[in-house]
């Protein structure tokens, strides 16, 4: 598709450089939950058709983008980190995927191109941005009318948390001043599902494949 990549902030580019350092650590880890994962796929592709042409914003090292491009037309995997795109990229090539295509992007960089997608992915990803409400515009604007937004991020459960992710809440800042941690943001899921209504969209399921934390798999519609 070639989209370009614009200068952007310093904290997008902070951000980058984060995952860039991540990227190889990134590829070999194993999924946490396979179960929730696969869960994930097939409920994804149940909203997918043969002539759809699909984005997904934060696609890492491409591990969903290979499972899910065999059910759509073209799929286009975009990141900040073009240490993530290499691997993606790399391993594209070696499954002779041909209909996918990653590409070092930002939202913003893709919104600018004018491009429409049927669909727009986004996994483990809305939690990490700064400017989500803005960030969900672009999505929207990129979005043909009807078109889908489907997301599972990290939600949080507040005083309701497992004891482990309190106290990564209370070690966070720390660990990121030392750039150890990333950018989280700590939002309630009924705040998300606002969020995204806010920008045009109707929810039209929000579910749970995993229990131990709050990651919400929510499907919304962009309306006419």
């Amino acid at each position: 598709m070639g989209i370009p990549v614009l200068e952007g902030s310093p904290d997008m580019k902070d951000a980058a450089q984060f995952w860039d350092g991540q990227a190889e650590k990134y590829a070999k880890q194993p999924i946490a939950n396979e179960q929730a994962y696969n869960a994930t796929l097939d409920r994804t592709r149940s909203y997918l058709t043969k002539d759809q042409r699909v984005l997904e914003v934060g696609c890492g090292t491409g591990t969903t983008a290979l499972q899910l491009c065999d059910s759509v037309q073209e799929y286009v995997g975009s990141d900040i980190s073009s240490g993530m795109i290499r691997i993606a990229t790399e391993k594209a090539f070696a499954k002779g995927a041909r209909n996918v295509d990653f590409e070092t992007a930002g939202i913003g960089d893709i919104a600018s191109t004018n491009t429409s997608f049927d669909a727009v992915l986004g996994f483990n990803l809305l939690h990490l941005l700064p400017r989500l409400g803005e960030d969900l515009r672009k999505i929207a604007s990129v979005l043909k009318p009807g078109g889908l937004f489907i997301s599972k991020t990290f939600c949080s459960l507040g005083p309701k948390a497992p004891l482990k992710w309190r106290l990564m809440k209370i070690a966070l800042p720390v660990l990121q001043a030392l750039g150890k941690a990333p950018f989280v943001q700590f939002q309630r899921e009924a705040e998300l599902k606002q969020r995204i209504a806010a920008q045009g969209f109707e929810i039209l399921e929000a579910r749970h494949f995993t229990t131990d934390v709050s990651v919400p798999f929510i499907v919304a519609r962009k309306m006419a």
